[in-house]
């Protein structure tokens, strides 16, 4: 075993022992040199630096060595890897934190030293309760940092809501997304987004990050733990909505703690959702998100670039240019009322303009499966921004 893989897999141990403690690791680190050097000294300096009440004590020993050295081969058998805190592949904003993890699994179609090169790193997360409202302005925010020069990466949390919404609309507008799991590297959670993980590891720039050792499971506690690795990744968060209490909350708490930008977006008084944000806002312990071009130049991003999209009216017409002409305009009146009453239902969509039930199904219909809309279990409508 060479010295570089010794250091890996006792990194890989100490991670393991301390996990919610990680602060305790890095002191020991820190007085004997290295993760190897922990291993190397007498039991009698262990004693010392242990104490004689400490729990972690019995766990710098051989065995648990061995047990790292098979996870090591393990993760490495399928592209993953471990990066020790002052390793290149180390997030560097992250490294700043007094929390931080003794290292990170990482798996990514890039070494892991290329993910951290100097970029910009944007958090935005928020509810797993999504309204079409913070769905659909999750979708502009992470489009209009698309269109700024410094272009960042979007980190969240891979959960349902904001979260895989924020990682959807970062692929779909061209940026690189990192999400942090709260689960060992060797899982995806939740399972339902798996075809989105494929997706980002056969994207550059993107990954798949967690300090949880293969095997460990979605237990309540560890997505609190995984929030810290969110916050600090990244020099902003941007929280779309969230309860006054949830998790995406705490995150945003945990970016403000480590002294790093936060901007909100504004809710409802009356709206549960959006707690979390106005609360944020009026404690001034974030920025509210009041005008998407101006944003990018708040986080030091760059001016946006001026859009060449066409408009929505004109992309439907050529998209249904061989619709005969009363069901194209019936077509674009449907689409443009959906833009303008973002959550309307095809009944009231009916009611408002008139057009019979099953021709306005027919309508939504046809511009969910062309991707200019997309609807809820209860049948609410709104824009696809990331096509429309």
């Amino acid at each position: 075993m060479d010295r570089t893989d010794y250091e890996t897999i006792c990194g890989i141990t100490l991670n393991r022992v301390f996990g919610y403690e990680p602060a305790a690791a890095r002191r020991l680190i820190s007085r004997f040199g290295s993760p190897g050097a922990v291993f190397s000294q007498s039991p009698s300096t262990l004693d010392e630096a242990f104490g004689p009440w400490s729990k972690y004590r019995n766990a710098i020993c051989r065995e648990e060595l061995d047990v790292s050295a098979k996870e090591l081969e393990r993760i490495r058998s399928f592209g993953c890897s471990f990066v020790l805190i002052g390793e290149p592949g180390y997030p560097p904003l992250l490294a700043d934190c007094e929390d931080a993890p003794v290292g990170l699994y990482i798996r990514s179609s890039v070494p892991p030293e290329q993910l951290w090169e100097p970029k910009n790193y944007v958090s935005v997360v928020g509810t797993r309760d999504i309204s079409p409202y913070g769905k659909d302005w999750t979708e502009r925010i992470v489009g209009a940092l698309s269109r700024t020069e410094g272009k960042p990466v979007i980190v969240s949390g891979f959960a349902i809501g904001v979260d895989i919404t924020a990682h959807l609309a970062a692929l779909a507008f061209g940026l690189p997304t990192v999400a942090v799991i709260p689960v060992g590297i060797d899982s995806i959670y939740p399972w339902r987004h798996r075809h989105v993980a494929e997706k980002m590891l056969a994207t550059p720039g993107c990954a798949l990050v967690t300090d949880f050792p293969p095997g460990t499971p979605p237990v309540a506690f560890n997505f609190l733990r995984r929030n810290r690795i969110i916050a600090g990744i990244s020099g902003a968060t941007i929280l779309s909505e969230s309860k006054a209490q949830g998790g995406g909350t705490m995150t945003a708490r945990l970016a403000a703690g480590y002294g790093r930008e936060l901007y909100c977006l504004p809710g409802r008084i009356d709206d549960v959702r959006s707690a979390g944000c106005n609360r944020l806002i009026r404690e001034k312990l974030a920025e509210p998100v009041t005008d998407l071009d101006a944003l990018g130049a708040q986080m030091g991003l760059g001016s946006p670039r001026k859009s060449t999209v066409r408009s929505l009216d004109e992309r439907l017409r050529e998209t249904y240019s061989g619709t005969d002409a009363g069901t194209l305009e019936q077509i674009v009146r449907v689409a443009l009322l959906i833009r303008d009453r973002r959550g309307i239902t095809p009944d009231e969509i009916s009611a408002d303009l008139g057009i019979p039930p099953g021709e306005v199904a027919a309508a939504v219909c046809l511009l969910e499966s062309d991707g200019y809309i997309c609807t809820d279990l209860l049948r609410r409508c709104c824009i696809d921004n990331k096509k429309a």
